[in-house]
């Protein structure tokens, strides 16, 4: 297949374009380079060494034989150049990864909150648009996120996307299907919420064939291709908007740094590994829906977990030791979270679970380029109110010092 990956440059997207261009599909990465610019606003760099998409492509090329084809171009921003790409190029498939991503981020401040919802819902809006006027037959591939659901402990597991329900109407009950009710829990996930709007309102008006995938939380750094060279790592993100909270404690102990656990540690997050992620994603594209049909949703999870729960396993494993904090989200203290991915494992993936050869590998990952890390980086310090920014003072280790009215 002839398949774009929108914001293949990404932590995402660019394992993935590697897996897809192995696999002998014809891949090309359009990509504004946003994520770059933002590493430069915030003033820290992936902890594993980045060189540009077009070196990156390049390396590839010479370690596999196969091109990737890399185009600069801003979803949000240059809606008629993204129309003529497709009319163009007439891709047989589309992976939407060129959302920003992080809830701290989009938790900043207003400009942050604006740009966020100002980049994720135009370049999924100018996609799905571009996508009917060029009238190509694609299949889109979203990758969303498990934040859509909220975080509230319902007692029952998580559905993949729909819910079964009756209403009463004069003639008594009636079965009805919908959307699994959103409550997002930042400014990021309400985008993967509006996307699912405009997801639903594409497919039954225009026919458009698209999979939405609400991902869990991803961990670990290689998969088989990232190996291939060592130019060819994937970006590793330790900071306190980006870096996800087991990588971040994998990164703490390697560094001697207190593992920082906000609140209680009762949250109860969906996990899965950078290679299930990629290989979710090839199993996607290859059961793709028909025109006509509904918007088919898959939980991309293989495990739940506890924060605190995480933070003793990486503490008994490593010798690290566990701090609590003020937690700066807007969230309930604890939650349980149980969620069906039952169309994944049907498809045939094998989830790759936490086990302590992968944890130490993430682990050797940090010691090794362990000279890159900004310590002053690693707190999580973007509050989701001001209240709760303006409420606590940390020293450069994320450790509270003082209340402050």
């Amino acid at each position: 297949m002839r398949i774009a990956i929108l914001g293949g440059d990404g932590f995402c997207g660019w394992p993935t374009s590697l897996q897809l261009s192995a696999a002998g599909h014809e891949v090309h990465i359009l990509d504004n380079l946003s994520r770059r610019w933002i590493d430069t606003e915030l003033g820290v760099q992936s902890l594993t060494p980045m060189d540009s998409i077009q070196e990156r492509c390049r390396i590839w090329k010479e370690v596999s034989g196969e091109s990737l084809h890399f185009h600069l171009l801003d979803l949000a921003k240059e809606y008629e150049r993204l129309k003529a790409w497709l009319v163009e190029y007439r891709p047989d498939a589309i992976v939407h990864f060129a959302e920003q991503r992080a809830a701290p981020y989009s938790m900043k401040s207003d400009r942050h909150k604006v740009y966020t919802v100002t980049n994720n819902t135009n370049a999924t809006h100018n996609l799905l648009a571009a996508m009917v006027e060029s009238g190509i037959d694609a299949h889109l591939v979203h990758l969303g996120t498990m934040g859509v659901y909220g975080y509230s402990s319902v007692g029952a597991p998580i559905p993949e996307g729909y819910l079964d329900i009756e209403i009463d109407t004069p003639d008594g009950k009636r079965a009805q299907e919908i959307l699994y009710p959103t409550r997002p829990g930042s400014v990021y996930h309400m985008t993967k919420s509006l996307d699912q709007i405009l997801f639903q309102f594409y497919a039954q008006n225009d026919g458009l064939r698209i999979t939405d995938l609400h991902q869990g939380i991803v961990w670990g750094t290689h998969t088989d291709q990232t190996r291939r060279h060592e130019q060819l790592i994937n970006r590793f993100d330790y900071d306190g908007d980006y870096g996800t909270v087991l990588n971040r404690f994998l990164i703490q102990a390697a560094i001697d740094h207190p593992l920082t656990v906000h609140g209680t540690g009762g949250q109860t997050r969906a996990f899965i590994h950078i290679r299930d992620s990629v290989r979710c994603i090839e199993l996607a594209l290859d059961d793709a829906p028909e025109a006509g049909d509904r918007v088919k949703i898959f939980n991309q999870m293989t495990e739940t977990h506890r924060v605190r729960d995480l933070a003793e396993l990486v503490a008994k494993l490593t010798g690290a030791k566990v701090a609590y904090l003020p937690n700066p989200r807007k969230e309930a203290p604890e939650n349980d979270l149980i969620v069906k991915n039952d169309q994944f494992l049907a498809l045939g993936l094998d989830p790759t679970t936490l086990a302590e050869g992968l944890l130490s590998e993430v682990v050797d990952v940090a010691k090794k380029f362990a000279h890159r890390i900004d310590r002053s980086r690693v707190p999580a310090v973007s509050a989701w109110t001001k209240d709760l920014g303006s409420r606590v003072e940390r020293d450069p280790e994320g450790k509270a010092l003082k209340s402050v009215s």
